[in-house]
């Protein structure tokens, strides 16, 4: 946690200075660039010297595009631990990520013959905020396999997962089931009984309100 939030300030306060896409491999080790597009799985960029590398989310941090930062998690894949991309919303006791996009990512590019190999730095078993301990499943189903992009041509709908660090690995919020998103929030948010009788009065959530109420939780310094 702490290395994204100094990687992110970094990235804020000299935006002329450097390329504005950034990849951390592990503390104190990035690398510049523009990227050129993630499904999830990798993440492909451009560098300074215009040579293209592509990096698995299992072997990065996290990575900057286009002022936005997404950050490597440990999911369940058809029963097997493996690592997803998941875009960064709000960061704190709580942090609420999701998963997709409205429309179509562009795809990571496959390694051409003057690429440089890819030696990526593997987190191990950490992670941004989480190990192998657990994980959300996705893909339960269907025949992709785990190397094809996650996209398939048509707009994906955006899932959201909320994380406690120390309390257990990343949930899913499922907007639609307005019982369980009072719940799952109930459990994270403890110890604000202003804010807790809000979420018990709120008859519907959606993306606003969603980070809405982590944003004012994480504000409030409450554990």
């Amino acid at each position: 946690m702490k290395a994204l939030k100094i990687f992110i300030i970094f990235f804020l306060l000299a935006p002329k200075l450097f390329a504005q896409d950034a990849i951390l491999i592990s503390e104190g080790n990035f690398v510049r660039g523009v990227i050129k597009g993630t499904n999830f799985v990798s993440v492909a960029i451009t560098e300074d010297d215009l040579t293209i590398k592509e990096y698995q989310a299992k072997d990065i941090h996290s990575f900057v595009w286009n002022g936005e930062t997404y950050a490597s998690k440990p999911i369940l894949v058809k029963k097997k631990m493996e690592f997803r991309f998941f875009k960064v919303l709000e960061t704190g006791v709580v942090n609420l990520y999701t998963y997709g996009d409205k429309g179509l990512v562009e795809e990571a590019p496959q390694p051409r013959p003057k690429i440089r190999p890819t030696f990526g730095v593997g987190m191990g078993t950490g992670g941004f905020g989480g190990g192998l301990g657990g994980g959300v499943s996705i893909g339960g189903g269907g025949g992709r396999r785990n190397d094809q992009s996650i996209n398939n041509g048509t707009k994906q709908k955006i899932t959201y997962f909320i994380e406690k660090p120390g309390t257990g690995p990343i949930q899913e919020v499922n907007l639609d089931n307005t019982n369980a998103v009072k719940t799952i929030l109930l459990q994270k948010l403890i110890n604000d009984e202003d804010l807790a009788e809000s979420i018990k009065a709120t008859e519907s959530f959606d993306p606003k309100n969603l980070a809405a109420y982590v944003k004012a939780y994480n504000a409030s310094g409450k554990k």
